[in-house]
């Protein structure tokens, strides 16, 4: 038998939130569905709450979907490995009590779970608890019934290696007990500390780098701060290694990346300062808008008021008025629709000017390096070169042509990189500035259709008053 669910099938139902699959009552009495699979519930979207205990389920499947599920019973079935809650990241309650397990895997994702039971089932391995270390909301854990709990060091080891329990097998973990499992095992559990604490250390670490990498991009500046796109140039720059063996490159090479990284902060720090100047004048934008708005829709519901106490039609103002809101809205579109475009501009240019001292820089180490190319060449060719050269260097120095093709070919690719970055920051600029004006747009011309509906409504619910009052016929 599969989730009986097709009675809804191809229909999503976001209304439920809790969702039991256990038994059905026939005449006061529960009668068990014996479910072998679990299927059709991926219409359930906000699902929170699932319970299907009490079947013949073999495999977990079919939970993908359900991402907003806090409490999860899939006790008393034949499950027999761990499987298929990645997802599940929400889930805080979780019972597999009563199944065929004998490992505990591939719960990762579950950093929310709290309660956890897994008793009767067949794990055998006392060292596998230490799995449950991850999980650092786990509170309530439940293990009885399986063959490790007849292991002698078994409560003691549990409590040293989950340390933040406070019920185990239903039964409260005493602070005696604590320090007796602390002190036990202390030298085992020490290592696994220290490697946690390194662990999580690496993770806030690359959680601070992603946040400031994120805003970084934001200012449509990320990883100018430093030797990257130098770095990105030379490694796309096949030829870039062979030529740095030519006598004299290394030294033209020292001055080199330090000028290029100095340009690139210049624009990354000009870039931070626009970005706090651009989100702090369209902030200002939307509380002005939202002031007018707000006085409008004060004044349309004072009209509406007027109105219905004057008991007289007054259509053609209710007119009028839509036509002041649209009036208030198209004078100040274009006013933030110029601030937009004159930060585009702005920065656009400031861009294009730093890149260019990019691209300056370039084209004279291009043309040191030239210089140094066909100097070298004409002491090879004369057999006067001091140094003795690698094989595939020596290949590049047959004719001049081949020296200049290599030399060129080097050059085009660096600058198709400098080229690339200021193409993304420019695209990146007109796609911020599209999506601002884009959504506040739309805002607004949602806003505005809505209230004309609105007024459009209540005109015809007058008009429908006033064809139901009888007129009485004049007497003869």
């Amino acid at each position: 038998t599969t989730c009986p669910c097709n009675s809804v099938l191809g229909k999503k139902l976001p209304h439920v939130e809790s969702y039991s699959l256990s038994f059905i009552w026939f005449f006061f009495f529960p009668v068990v569905l014996d479910l072998l699979q679990i299927a059709n519930l991926w219409q359930f979207e906000n699902l929170t709450k699932l319970q299907l205990d009490n079947n013949i389920i073999e495999k977990i499947e079919a939970l993908e979907s359900l991402v907003h599920l806090v409490w999860l019973d899939l006790s008393f079935n034949n499950i027999e490995v761990i499987e298929g809650l990645d997802t599940l990241v929400k889930l805080q309650d979780l019972s597999l009590y009563s199944n065929r397990i004998s490992k505990i895997e591939n719960m990762d994702t579950l950093q929310e779970l709290q309660i956890f039971s897994i008793g009767k089932n067949n794990l055998t391995t006392l060292e596998d608890v230490a799995y449950f270390r991850r999980f650092k909301h786990l509170r309530t854990l439940n293990l009885a019934g399986n063959p490790l709990c007849d292991d002698k060091r078994y409560m003691l080891y549990v409590v040293a290696y989950v340390p933040n329990l406070v019920y185990l097998d239903f039964k409260l973990v005493r602070d005696s007990t604590v320090k007796e499992a602390v002190l036990q095992y202390q030298y085992h559990t020490e290592p696994l500390e220290q490697e946690e604490a390194e662990a999580l250390a690496q993770l806030e670490d690359k959680q601070a780098k992603q946040k400031e990498l994120e805003y970084h991009k934001t200012a449509f500046v990320e990883y100018l701060n430093g030797s990257f796109l130098f770095e990105s140039m030379f490694a796309e720059d096949t030829a870039a290694a062979k030529l740095a063996c030519l006598p004299g490159v290394n030294d033209l090479l020292q001055a080199y990346p330090s000028w290029f990284v100095s340009v690139c902060e210049s624009l990354f720090n000009y870039g931070l300062k626009e970005h706090e100047n651009r989100e702090a004048e369209v902030s200002h934008f939307y509380e002005c808008l939202n002031e007018v708005l707000t006085a409008n829709q004060q004044e349309g519901r004072k009209r509406i008021l007027d109105f219905e106490n004057q008991n007289s039609s007054q259509a053609p103002r209710l007119a009028f008025m839509v036509m002041q809101v649209y009036i208030v809205i198209s004078l100040l579109f274009p006013s933030v629709k110029e601030i937009l475009e004159e930060f585009k501009r702005n920065i656009a240019g400031v861009a294009s000017t730093f890149i260019e001292n990019c691209r300056e820089l370039e084209n004279n180490h291009h043309e040191k390096l030239l210089e140094i190319s066909i100097t070298t060449l004409e002491k090879s060719l004369k057999n006067e070169l001091n140094v003795a050269l690698p094989a595939d260097v020596q290949t590049l120095l047959v004719d001049k042509t081949t020296i200049v093709n290599t030399v060129n070919a080097s050059h085009g690719t660096r600058l198709r990189s400098i080229d690339k970055r200021e193409s993304d920051i420019l695209s990146n600029i007109y796609h911020w500035q599209t999506s601002v004006t884009e959504q506040a747009f739309q805002n607004e011309i949602d806003r505005n259709h809505n209230r004309v509906k609105e007024i459009i409504l209540f005109i015809e619910n007058l008009q429908e008053e006033l064809d139901s009052i009888q007129i009485p016929e004049p007497m003869e």
